[in-house]
């Protein structure tokens, strides 16, 4: 059975991505503004960890605990 991909209109957010990576007129221009992107994109990243680590009460022990738990299904 072959799968069939359906095409979506581009939003609002990818055309401005793909116009401003279009004004890059040679590759050191364009691995500034990957560098700039990923640097976005980290301290959003960075910003929701925390978030994350915040509303779970995260500690060193308790991921201590995680790597050291199994959670394997015992089977019979």
């Amino acid at each position: 059975m072959e799968a069939t991909l359906q095409h979506q209109p581009l939003n609002a957010t990818q055309l401005f991505v793909l116009q401003t990576f279009a004004t890059a007129r040679n590759e050191q221009e364009r691995e500034e503004l990957t560098s700039l992107y990923l640097d976005y994109i980290q301290k959003k990243l960075n910003i929701e960890t925390e978030k994350w680590w915040n509303e779970n009460q995260m500690s060193n022990e308790k991921i201590e605990e995680i790597l050291n738990t199994h959670y394997r299904t015992p089977y019979k």
